[in-house]
């Protein structure tokens, strides 16, 4: 699994300006420039998706490869119109129930959406962020923006300005400051088949909750880690520390690296097997929300810790427990 290190690049991270001001992101992204903007899950690397040579430059940027598929970032229904070919009567009551918000809709997209963005796949993925200062931005502009997360392929996605910076702050000019992202995993993405709502990435709006609001449908979760994947989100190596992770039941972890220098990240409490200072806790309050908002935080903080392998603890597998050990099984080298 490839590894990243961002420690020798201090040069590169005073360029990035990090702001709260619409107008320069604006500016920036009609020149045919990428901007970090903020969402409600994590930070997103934006450009014009209908200027090619832009969306290009996400690609360079993140070094990623260009059969991922990215995601369209658009501020309301009627945007949604100019770039898809039909919007299914249950696409529409999805997006009603949950958007704005942590939700992408995958669609038969119009001629006017570029191959590059869907990695030559008729579907687009689209979504309204819920997010105050990226919606506003959107409303300014003329274009969607496509925005995967703002970090280098396969590395740890960002929930906070100062992420985006130490990851890519000499590639972009800009970042958009929002605050810390309040969801902290990326949207559940979905598609439709006869009868059937299909889950390609989990996410905060879970399973449990598709079937309860949509009794009538099927709702199932699509195979992922596909190496040439239909959606964004689907590599089967994505959200990794530098450090070698293994993810699973915390007790057998343990019993296995014995002997090792082990770091860890719990769900709700410390383990006594692993000295104190070398564990982080995802969610005191056995919340499974806070676990989500704090996990990618958690992996990025445990990789200063002095410690040569990292346990990633199993959490309770529902609701958006699911997406939290989807993200966690990614980040570790037995997924």
């Amino acid at each position: 699994m490839t590894k990243f290190s961002f420690k020798s690049n201090s040069l590169a991270l005073a360029l990035a300006k990090i702001t709260k001001n619409i107008d320069e992101a604006i500016e920036l992204l009609q020149k045919g420039e990428i901007v970090a903007i903020p969402t409600e899950t994590v930070y997103g690397l934006a450009a014009n998706a209908f200027d090619e040579d832009a969306v290009l430059k996400i690609f360079a940027a993140k070094n990623r490869p260009h059969f991922n598929p990215l995601i369209l970032h658009i501020g309301n229904l009627n945007q949604l119109q100019i770039l898809v070919e039909e919007l299914p009567t249950l696409a529409i009551e999805i997006l009603g129930k949950y958007s704005p918000g942590p939700i992408t809709l995958l669609l038969k997209k119009k001629p006017i959406v570029s191959d590059l963005v869907t990695a030559g796949s008729d579907y687009v993925a689209v979504r309204i962020p819920n997010h105050s200062l990226t919606l506003e931005l959107l409303k300014r502009i003329d274009f969607p923006l496509a925005a995967p997360s703002a970090n280098p392929s396969g590395y740890v996605s960002p929930t906070k300005a100062i992420h985006v910076e130490q990851q890519l702050g000499g590639k972009l000019q800009l970042i958009l400051d929002g605050g810390d992202c309040q969801v902290g995993i990326e949207s559940t993405i979905l598609g439709f088949d006869t009868g059937k709502i299909i889950i390609h990435r989990l996410g905060n709006v879970t399973p449990e909750q598709l079937m309860q609001d949509f009794p009538d449908w099927e709702v199932i979760i699509a195979n992922d880690g596909k190496e040439r994947p239909t959606a964004p989100g689907q590599l089967k190596s994505h959200y990794a520390p530098s450090k070698t992770c293994y993810w699973g039941n915390i007790t057998e972890l343990i019993e296995k690296y014995n002997g090792v220098k082990l770091g860890a990240i719990m769900f709700r409490a410390k383990t006594n097997y692993i000295a104190e200072d070398k564990q982080i806790v995802l969610a005191a309050d056995g919340k499974l929300k806070t676990a989500a908002k704090n996990v990618f935080t958690a992996l990025r903080d445990i990789e200063s810790m002095d410690c040569d392998i990292i346990l990633l603890e199993e959490l309770p597998n529902q609701g958006i427990g699911l997406a939290i050990n989807d993200r966690l099984k990614r980040a570790s080298s037995n997924n």
